[in-house]
């Protein structure tokens, strides 16, 4: 029986330094560097897997920068995302009350068809830190979950690959749903123009879980 082979973008979002790239680069080629690179812009990796055995999925994950400037990345960007992860650091409270901004900007610049019925996926990163350093309890990202129409809710450790690939196993089924809704009902998109280099490495000292 031939294997049906679908492409899907994922898109993560978040503030700066919450191991964002960490995530990606531990799905995907299973490596955590402590060392902190700044991503400029945005960059993506891809990762074929399988899923219930009969679809193909090459999930193309699209990190990107996490300073305010990231509205400059343009619509076409966020267009034609299957998913969108959200991720914060558990031990910095700054970075889970942006949450809320990041979901609703996603929305306005990607403009998808069903935006309440949209997939998001919340990951609480950082998680292998000391636990008194701990800033946002479980309860109270679940809360947040639960408010924006139960968004799955995930808590990792890109450094101790925590829950990396449940996390992973879940962002692709979800987008795959939501690529097949699209497929089924229509769904215009903008393409993607990237026309240099994206990503550029800034050696700062700090972690990036």
């Amino acid at each position: 029986m031939t294997k049906r082979k679908v492409l899907l973008k994922v898109i993560i979002l978040g503030d700066s330094g919450v191991g964002k790239t960490s995530l990606m680069n531990q799905y995907v080629n299973k490596k955590f560097s402590s060392h902190y690179k700044a991503t400029i812009g945005a960059d993506f990796l891809t990762k074929e897997i399988t899923i219930d055995d009969d679809t193909v999925v090459t999930m193309q994950i699209w990190d990107t920068a996490g300073q305010e400037r990231f509205q400059s990345l343009g619509v076409a960007f966020y267009r034609g995302a299957d998913c969108c992860v959200l991720v914060y650091d558990v031990n910095n409270n700054k970075s889970y009350e942006s949450l809320g901004q990041w979901h609703d900007e996603f929305l306005v610049q990607a403009s998808p068809r069903d935006p309440e019925h949209f997939p998001f996926v919340v990951l609480g990163n950082k998680i292998d830190m000391d636990e008194s350093k701990r800033m946002v309890s479980q309860k109270r990202a679940m809360t947040f979950c639960q408010a924006k129409g139960n968004i799955p809710y995930f808590e990792t450790s890109a450094k101790e690959a925590i829950n990396i690939e449940q996390a992973f196993q879940t962002i692709a089924r979800n987008a795959l749903q939501q690529e097949t809704s699209v497929q089924l009902y229509g769904e215009l998109s903008d393409p993607i123009r990237l026309d240099n280099e994206t990503t550029v490495d800034e050696d700062i000292n700090k972690c990036a879980c």
